[in-house]
């Protein structure tokens, strides 16, 4: 059953004929636990599809349903974890406590968030720096730390949004390998927004291409690649094949 299921998507900022509309039309089925990676042209939409899935923006026409017809009621709130660009760590707060600011505004039992924080911060690597603040870590483990934020009350639906896009290149290929290795643990959701495609091809169990505003639907399809995924795919054939079929899509020679 599908954890995820747009249908008809539309989205517009304003009303009557000087509405902006920004995403047209967009369907998808996302099941549940895989790594959906979306890619686009600037200013497409993208950023706003994953406001949508966060119940940060209503849409204006279709349908969403997360959780599946007869499941528990979906509240964001509770159900969405997410990563932005930049970290976002409160300065005054330590790594813990950066990391169980969701459980606290959600009123989550305290002992048993911390447990699984200490359990989240060893998932991601960052075993030993939970009373660190976040101007001693670097920016790729402060990003790391915002993983484990996002992950603390359990969500069913993790968003992100262009994550590793203020990282360097090498510590950019580092987090790749992370984030992968997250995802098979956590077995959740993921919704990556990312200007990288080499990173879409690279991350992606499925791949959502977008055109330019306003946004619809060029292709959604299945990434079939080898897992464990290893930097070295990067040079196959294979991998080759899905770069040049989304390139294509978005029109680039």
């Amino acid at each position: 059953m599908a954890s995820l299921t747009l249908s008809n998507v539309v989205k517009r900022y304003g009303h009557g004929p000087k509405a902006n509309q920004v995403i047209h039309g967009v369907s998808a089925e996302i099941a549940d636990g895989e790594f959906i990676v979306i890619v686009g042209p600037s200013g497409c939409g993208k950023s706003t599809l994953l406001k949508i899935l966060a119940g940060l923006h209503g849409h204006d026409g279709g349908t969403l349903q997360i959780g599946g017809p007869g499941g528990a009621a979906f509240n964001p709130g509770r159900d969405v974890g997410m990563v932005f660009q930049q970290p976002l760590l409160l300065k005054w707060r330590n790594i813990l406590d950066n990391v169980l600011l969701p459980a606290d505004i959600l009123g989550l039992p305290r002992k048993a968030a911390v447990e699984r924080a200490h359990g989240l911060l060893e998932m991601v690597g960052l075993t030993g720096f939970a009373d660190k603040h976040p101007y001693e870590l670097s920016g790729g483990m402060q990003q790391r730390a915002s993983i484990a934020r996002a992950l603390i009350h359990d969500p069913k639906l993790v968003l992100m949004d262009e994550p590793f896009g203020a990282l360097d290149a090498l510590t950019r290929e580092k987090m790749n390998l992370e984030m992968l290795r997250i995802w098979e643990q956590s077995r959740k959701t993921f919704v990556v927004v990312t200007h990288s495609i080499q990173e879409a091809v690279f991350l992606g169990s499925h791949c959502a291409v977008l055109t330019a505003g306003p946004a619809r639907m060029a292709d959604f399809f299945a990434i079939d690649l080898p897992e464990p995924r290893k930097l070295h795919l990067k040079t196959t054939p294979a991998f080759g094949a899905y770069v040049t079929r989304i390139y294509d899509l978005l029109g680039v020679e």
